[in-house]
């Protein structure tokens, strides 16, 4: 077997955002796999499934630890499931798992989960559920995160799907769930659907996609701007999509505008394809699953809407921004309109104006901003 903990020390977060304080692997990884050690020992390699794996260290770990083969992997985000590939790529283990979307294939009879537990309570109850719909009866999942992320609430709604939820003991500030016995199955409960009678769309929700079925209020915001972006614009992308509000919103209003939603999130892909479709839109409006337009050709689209995170992962970092921004100044026709919200209090305006071009300040409330970039034929031939 190998050296388990000098193959985690090798591991990398690209294409991810890499800073001194961003990590490939962290306790809960190492933790997980130390609780699960004896059944994964046991267990034939087929029969294991690992959800979450932020960027390898559990797929990884247990290849490692077990000499395992035909791990079966579900990573929602697609920085992620590159990171993993490029990983396992460059450790030889390349050919010992496979992806796969959420579902049948996923957990088909597996006997044993590793999963990192999301933060956000829908996004569980999706996976939870899906466990205990496709996995072995005998089927023990082994959850675990950091703990000042893990709440009861966790607890709670992996109860809902199964009669036994224990607590490890903590180590290193971090903390495993022990959970078996899935209780029978109803008809699944996502994705939800609800009507945003304002704006006259129909919104479907997976589990891990931001906001479900709601408009965030800094989504709301921008759409009040809708009316002023670029009218001449022929082509459109809506960078980080989630669901696909803003996409389907501005297909709506412009009917002939083509428009592309993307998002590195499995979860969101599939909740805006499903938006764009009960909308009518599908003939002008897509969405693909791709890293901040990075295959998305330059001097390409007329028009961008962007409502950026600033998390990457569970650390507060504005390197995904960052990137968002500067892939826009990339994508952008000379002429070309960058319209963002944010946070008023990240202040993203300078660095737009140099990653994109001149830019106004043409909205603000009591949290957010909205700015409104031109890109200039001048920095567009410098690229």
């Amino acid at each position: 077997m190998a050296d388990v903990e000098h193959v985690l020390s090798r591991l990398r977060r690209y294409p991810d955002v890499e800073a001194l304080n961003l990590y490939a692997v962290d306790a809960a990884d190492r933790l997980i796999l130390d609780v699960a050690d004896e059944a994964l020992a046991a267990a034939d390699s087929e029969k294991v499934a690992i959800i979450g794996d932020g960027y390898g260290a559990l797929t990884i770990g247990a290849i490692a630890a077990h000499d395992l083969r035909d791990l079966r992997v579900h990573q929602d985000l697609l920085t992620g499931e590159l990171a993993l590939a490029n990983n396992a790529r460059a450790l030889g283990f390349a050919d010992r798992y496979t992806a796969y979307p959420l579902g049948r294939e996923l957990l088909a009879d597996v006997r044993v989960v590793l999963l990192r537990l999301p933060r956000a309570l829908a996004g569980l109850a999706e996976v939870a559920d899906a466990i205990a719909r496709y996995a072995d009866p005998e089927v023990v999942v082994f959850a675990g995160g950091r703990d000042k992320y893990l709440t009861k609430s966790m607890n709670d709604v992996l109860a809902q799907s199964f009669s036994e939820v224990r607590a490890s003991r903590g180590r290193q500030k971090s903390r495993t769930l022990l959970v078996s016995g899935p209780k029978p199955v109803g008809e699944p409960p996502f994705p939800v659907r609800d009507r945003l009678d304002d704006l006259d769309i129909d919104v479907v929700a997976h589990g891990a996609a931001f906001s479900g079925a709601r408009l965030d209020i800094g989504t709301r915001f921008l759409l009040q701007h809708l009316k002023w972006m670029k009218p001449d614009a022929r082509d459109a992308i809506d960078l980080g999509c989630g669901t696909g509000i803003l996409a389907v919103a501005l297909a709506k209003a412009r009917p002939g505008l083509e428009v592309v939603g993307t998002d590195q999130s499995a979860a969101a892909v599939a909740s805006a394809t499903a938006t764009i479709a009960v909308n009518g839109v599908a003939d002008r409006v897509t969405a693909v699953r791709d890293d901040a337009m990075s295959s998305v050709a330059d001097n390409s689209a007329d028009l961008v809407l962007c409502n950026p995170p600033f998390h990457v992962g569970a650390a507060v970092h504005t390197g995904s921004a960052i990137k968002m921004f500067a892939e826009t100044g990339r994508v952008l026709r000379p002429g070309g309109e960058l319209w963002t919200v944010f946070n008023s209090h990240l202040n993203y305006r300078g660095v737009i104006e140099r990653m994109v071009g001149h830019t106004d300040v043409v909205g603000r409330n009591r949290k957010f901003t909205v700015t409104r970039s031109v890109r200039g034929l001048h920095d567009a031939q410098q690229r």
